[in-house]
């Protein structure tokens, strides 16, 4: 008996890390790495972070939410339905393979498999697999409440990561002006992986793997399942600073989720008030997106080429320049006491004192600033800085 268990419960952690979305999206992380380090060493013949970084971060910042929401999720008695999870999964990989993350929402992938569970009520209610038929599922019943809060708790997880970790690995490269000048724009292209265990009723699950977890409330039996909830997001920041504009987009993500649990506990007392809550949700959240491309696409250049200095457009973790406190949008006036207008000015002052570097710095707000740090032999020849030139 012991051995079988073993057996079924090493199949149920095999079968997720099996999960077509889960093998998709390592090897999708591994290639926005790949891509990113390319138009970086394009435009700066070096790159901000290792290729990896992506994988790497992929699930080490998203687990704590994926536990609190599983906690939730399965403590509240959030039931699902196994066919919206197969095509919530199923509109995932349809979003992880397309390379466009402005749609990598969870909201989007919730509501296309809502709303695809009633065409499919409507016009193949006689489709049965494994004991599971569309026709079965009543999408104004419990259905109408769970799965618009279970939308906005990763609507919530969403706006919480992109305001966190998003600016963190904000990207620059160089984009020509209309000018003909060179200015910097900075680049999110993320993922997040959060393995998200959710409720379905019934038996389905242990009528083919006996051992998996399982329990019974009020003569109802109830499964629990892993699935890989993906999160992506995407943006192009060139008139407002990362650090400026992905918390903006972050709150306001939050708050949309907040906005869709309201309506969705609403639907308590009127089932349509759920539909209703995914409407919105998938409306606010494309606004969001696109008031903010538009808005960035308008605006000028915020890291173009500065009259009385260089504009530093990246720096280089644990470099000498990161450790004097320098940031994205500063520009560089004097070094070691020297006028610099462009990259090999800066470089050429930055030798003439070997030892230690001193910088007479104009910050975002136009205020100077007076910085220095001792550089060592094995730091960064060229401080770590990434210029706009």
């Amino acid at each position: 008996m012991s051995e079988n268990i073993l057996f079924d419960v090493l199949q149920a952690v095999a079968l997720f890390f099996l999960n077509p979305l889960f093998i998709v999206v390592l090897i999708i992380a591994v290639a926005l790495g790949y891509f990113r380090v390319k138009r970086e060493r394009r435009s700066f013949k070096v790159r901000l972070l290792p290729g990896l970084t992506e994988l790497k971060q992929l699930l080490s910042e998203s687990w704590l939410y994926a536990l609190v929401l599983s906690i939730v999720i399965s403590g509240a008695g959030l039931l699902v339905d196994p066919g919206w999870l197969v095509l919530f999964t199923m509109a995932a990989l349809v979003g992880l393979v397309s390379f466009y993350y402005k749609i990598a929402s969870p909201i989007y992938f919730v509501a296309v498999a809502f709303f695809a569970l009633y065409v499919m009520g409507e016009y193949a209610s006689a489709f049965t697999f494994r004991g599971w038929s569309p026709g079965q599922v009543d999408l104004l019943g419990e259905l109408a409440i769970t799965i618009p809060v279970i939308a906005g708790l990763l609507l919530v997880a969403e706006g919480l990561l992109i305001g966190r970790y998003a600016t963190k690995y904000a990207s620059p490269f160089l984009l020509e002006t209309k000018r003909g000048l060179r200015a910097a724009v900075f680049k999110v292209k993320r993922l997040w992986l959060l393995p998200i265990v959710f409720v379905i009723p019934g038996d389905m699950i242990s009528a083919y793997v006996p051992y998996w977890p399982q329990f019974t409330l009020g003569g109802n039996a109830f499964s629990f399942i892993p699935i890989p909830v993906i999160i992506g997001f995407s943006q192009v920041a060139r008139s407002m600073y990362p650090d400026v504009l992905f918390p903006k987009i972050g709150r306001a993500v939050g708050w949309t989720g907040i906005a869709v649990i309201c309506l969705g506990l609403a639907a308590m007392w009127q089932p349509i008030l759920g539909w209703a809550a995914l409407v919105i949700g998938v409306g606010c959240r494309a606004i969001i997106s696109i008031v903010a491309s538009l808005r960035e696409r308008k605006g000028g250049f915020i890291a173009a080429p500065h009259p009385e200095g260089v504009m530093i457009a990246g720096i280089l973790p644990n470099s000498p320049g990161e450790k004097m406190g320098l940031i994205a949008g500063e520009c560089i006036r004097t070094v070691n006491g020297i006028q610099v207008n462009n990259e090999k000015e800066l470089y050429d002052a930055i030798q003439i004192n070997a030892a230690h570097c001193r910088m007479q710095v104009i910050d975002r707000n136009g205020e100077v600033r007076l910085m220095q740090q001792v550089i060592y032999r094995h730091d960064h020849h060229r401080l770590g800085l990434l210029v706009v030139r």
